[in-house]
């Protein structure tokens, strides 16, 4: 039987402007506390992934992230001054780094839209971790001005690359991008990605039940034995203007299952503590792992929450700090900063907030009322990054 059709319901909400209070405790005497690496939340989670959004603009107007009938001429973009500028991105990712964290991902909008990006990826890549080593610095993107910027990213110390790709048909991907822009040029950007050296790369596809499924296995083919690693994102109801629908997610089992029946796979053990992908390797005829063919990921973020051990906080474009992708309001970090606190206030700041922390979204999702009626005004993925 077909489901009754519900039309979308879109809420004009701005939610930049909220912002919770650093908690008190950061600044006073006794409460105080540095940095030792060794920062844990209420459900004992370490602080490891730091996500940094350097714009709220893009090229692209993908239905489930920045749909046109709100993102259009007469939206209004954050001003340049609200925006951090670098110097202020890298003085909080050193905070952060001093917390524990490993991997810096920057994220917009696209990313590859903020004027010379390259200087703050050359500030980034100068941090060291705890023991010494490089950030993992990394960046996703859509991949259509990739083509002319990937060998300038690469050389100013950008590790590697996420592309978002939705299918490799034409017609579908220029639907979904809904500006028109050719899968051709996209793939040229991945192509020259890799002959810059920024790699492994990883390709992200978000899967929308009757909209691009049927592109799964064209892409599972297309990407087989290249090295880079496919993900399958279930369509997730980040904020409130993508107006998400529960019938529209396709479930990561559903997504395997498709992929098995002609390429067979084989589970695989997570690469690190915290990591949203599940992965499941290429078949040999033996039922082991094929090295040489390479593996999918599938993230289940509608279906199989991965709260329990989510390392990760979120950075917005004007320096904002957000703790769950979820989230619907976010610590206002660039007050501090502008305010020229003391390094040790910045550090006692993000302490106390990250000590603080309890979220677990994805946990308590199939509790939740629908969002139509459930009131809850979750940050928008243009806003935020993935």
């Amino acid at each position: 039987m077909t489901e009754p059709y519900t039309p979308r319901v879109v809420p004009l909400l701005d939610q930049r402007s909220a912002a919770l209070p650093t908690p008190a405790a950061a600044f006073t005497s006794d409460t105080r506390r540095a940095a030792d690496g060794l920062l844990l939340d209420t459900r004992q989670r370490p602080l490891r992934d730091l996500r940094i959004s350097v714009t709220d603009r893009c090229n692209f107007r993908c239905n489930y992230c920045m749909p046109k009938e709100i993102f259009d001429k007469n939206y209004s973009y954050l001003p340049h001054a609200a925006l951090l500028s670098f110097e202020e991105i890298t003085r909080i990712a050193k905070v952060f780094v001093a917390h524990g964290v490993q991997k810096i991902r920057l994220t917009g909008g696209e990313p590859l839209l903020r004027k010379n990006i390259e200087r703050l990826i050359e500030q980034l890549s100068a941090l060291r971790t705890l023991e010494g080593r490089a950030l993992d610095l990394t960046l996703t993107t859509n991949g259509s001005l990739l083509a002319r910027k990937a060998r300038a990213l690469k050389a100013a110390g950008l590790q590697r690359v996420t592309v978002s790709l939705d299918g490799l048909d034409d017609a579908i991907f220029r639907s979904m991008n809904d500006v028109d822009f050719p899968v051709a040029d996209v793939l040229t950007g991945i192509e020259a990605a890799r002959d810059a050296g920024l790699g492994p790369i990883k390709i992200n596809m978000v899967v929308k039940r009757g909209t691009n499924e049927h592109q799964i296995l064209p892409m599972a083919r297309r990407f087989m034995g290249t090295g880079m690693v496919l993900r399958f994102i279930e369509y997730m109801d980040v904020g409130v203007t993508n107006g998400w629908r529960m019938n529209e997610v396709l479930p990561s089992s559903e997504v395997v299952k498709l992929i098995h029946t002609e390429l067979p796979l084989v589970q695989l053990e997570p690469s690190q503590p915290g990591e949203t992908a599940e992965r499941w390797g290429y078949a040999n005829a033996a039922g082991q792992h094929d090295q040489a063919a390479g593996e999918i990921g599938v993230i289940s973020s509608v279906t199989q929450a991965f709260c329990g051990d989510c390392n990760r906080a979120r950075l917005s474009t004007e320096g904002k700090l957000f703790l769950c992708l979820f989230a619907s309001q976010g610590y206002d970090l660039r007050s501090l900063v502008r305010a020229d606190a003391a390094d040790a206030d910045l550090t006692s700041a993000v302490a106390h907030i990250w000590a603080g922390r309890a979220d677990r979204y994805s946990e308590l999702r199939s509790a939740m009322a629908p969002d139509a009626g459930s009131g809850r005004r979750r940050v928008e993925m243009s806003y935020i990054g993935g």
